[in-house]
């Protein structure tokens, strides 16, 4: 005890001593330090002995962010006690042991030279985010990692009946800004095992009033449609419907594009001037596309909300007849055999598409319709090829969770989990349902197709999330190897990460 007690008052004298000798050179700093640490630790190991001697277990003071400086170093102690007459030898678990004054005091000036800039950090999302001392540049990480897993069984044809695994994405990429008006985004795709350039643009932003605004331009996902516009890892089923995946530009779903977009409080419109997209043919002149959507909310509280939405587009295909094939997804986008076709067409000039998005949430129950209408032109005076999609899908949080509704851009979004499995809750659980149509018409070889899905998902926390969908489905193709009607049902699972 006197051992502990002169220890003490050692270190009571050097920390007293401390600022003086701060002005010396870093090599005494050095030195003070490492004596420091010595003391510390020989303090450590005599009230150990001391509390072995008295048979008590050490106990810990309570840790927290106030009181421990995350820069601050933490110490681990173990002990051990006989316990009861057969003198059981009971370990006691790791405790945190808080950082005294003075290694606080050391954190804290290490911390700061480690820090000139003053760059400070903020955990969202999965990830930090780094804003400059100033405010001024702020920086962030982004990704997706989405595999499935599906299993058609029920196909007179036995090449449907397959099980395969798949990367629904597997994307990397940064966003950041510079100042309070410029902002940029870029993403890589690597699923499939193909580098594949997603979004990429940079954009100028500005509010006026209760008005807010952007222009971006780069290679830009389109704003079609309430799932076309939705992120692959953000609808509740595995895969988007038939209304996001068919009345759809030929280009598909990305274009070098210039964007300008208006927001205000109950909803959005955007208007889209766009090319080819950014991995496109760079020997002839690109598509020429104009898209424009827009959405309202005309009743929204703290738990409901009513979602209504318009878009439409006309593509002008390059110079030279195009291609119009299409082989849309209806039961799961893992079995490629598994598809409602047009049949091979060429000689397109251009397309016309548009829809129509109605539906909201009330509390955990959401509901949301979608329907659409393709005019693909075909040269040499033939009729159109015509695609008329719909789809009715609806869910029911079970754990009181609201639905993930983005009422900025009017699409599905990320959820806000009200009870992290990771924190000790469910998580969140959810039911959901979803009819869809497709139908091709106005030449000899269009197809048609219909599917019912049913599936739950659970959603650990906002970031990872585990879905399960049943769907029974139907074809009756005209073209291709898989012609007549057939039905069946595939079983798709699926595990994702959102940061």
């Amino acid at each position: 005890m006197k051992r502990l007690l002169c220890a003490g008052a050692s270190v009571s004298a050097l920390l007293l001593a401390t600022p003086a000798l701060a002005k010396n050179t870093q090599g005494d700093q050095a030195e003070i330090l490492a004596l420091l640490r010595a003391q510390a630790s020989e303090i450590a190991a005599l009230r150990a002995r001391l509390e072995a001697v008295e048979n008590k277990a050490p106990v810990a003071a309570p840790v927290t962010a106030a009181a421990t400086p995350s820069a601050a170093p933490q110490r681990v102690a173990s002990a051990s006690s006989t316990v009861g007459n057969d003198s059981e030898t009971v370990s006691f678990a790791p405790q945190i042991i808080p950082p005294s004054p003075a290694e606080q005091t050391v954190a804290q000036a290490r911390a700061a030279a480690a820090n000139p800039s003053g760059v400070t950090t903020e955990w969202r999302g999965g990830l930090p985010i780094f804003h400059s001392a100033d405010g001024k540049y702020t920086f962030k990480m982004r990704g997706r990692i989405i595999n499935h897993v599906s299993s058609t069984f029920g196909s007179k044809y036995d090449a449907r009946n397959i099980t395969t695994t798949g990367a629904r994405a597997l994307r990397i990429g940064i966003e950041g800004a510079i100042g309070t008006h410029f902002f940029y985004q870029f993403e890589n795709d690597f699923a499939d095992n193909v580098s594949d350039v997603g979004t990429m643009f940079v954009g100028w932003r500005n509010d006026v009033g209760q008005i807010s605004y952007d222009v971006r331009f780069g290679n830009m996902f389109n704003d079609r449609s309430f799932e076309g516009s939705s992120g692959s890892d953000a609808p509740p089923f595995l895969e988007r419907n038939v209304v996001a995946t068919s009345i759809i530009p030929q280009r598909g779903f990305y274009g070098i594009a210039l964007m300008p977009r208006i927001f205000w409080k109950s909803g959005h419109a955007s208007i889209t001037l766009s090319g080819d997209n950014v991995d496109a043919n760079q020997t002839v002149s690109d598509s020429r596309t104009v898209l424009a959507r827009a959405h309202w909310n005309p009743l929204r509280t703290d738990r409901s909300i009513v979602h209504l939405g318009l878009w439409g587009f006309d593509e002008k295909l390059a110079n030279g007849p195009g291609a119009l094939t299409r082989n849309t997804v209806i039961g799961g986008r893992f079995n490629s055999l598994l598809r409602v076709s047009t049949g091979t067409l060429t000689g397109g000039t251009g397309t016309t598409g548009y829809g129509a998005e109605v539906g909201g949430y009330a509390g955990p129950l959401w509901v949301m319709g979608e329907a659409g209408e393709r005019h693909a032109r075909l040269s040499g005076g033939r009729d159109d090829l015509v695609t008329k999609a719909w789809s009715l899908s609806g869910g029911w949080f079970l754990t009181g969770d609201l639905p993930p509704y983005n009422p900025r851009l009017g699409t599905f979004a990320q959820p806000r989990v009200l009870r992290p499995v990771f924190d000790g809750g469910p998580g969140a659980i959810e039911l959901l349902t979803r009819y869809e149509n497709l139908d091709y018409s106005g030449v000899p070889t269009a197809g048609k197709g219909s599917a019912v899905t049913a599936g739950v998902n659970w959603y650990l926390d906002s970031i990872i999330r585990m879905q399960f969908n049943l769907i029974h489905w139907n074809t009756e193709n005209r073209a291709g190897a898989f012609t007549g009607k057939d039905s069946g049902e595939t079983v798709s699972g699926g595990i994702g990460v959102t940061f």
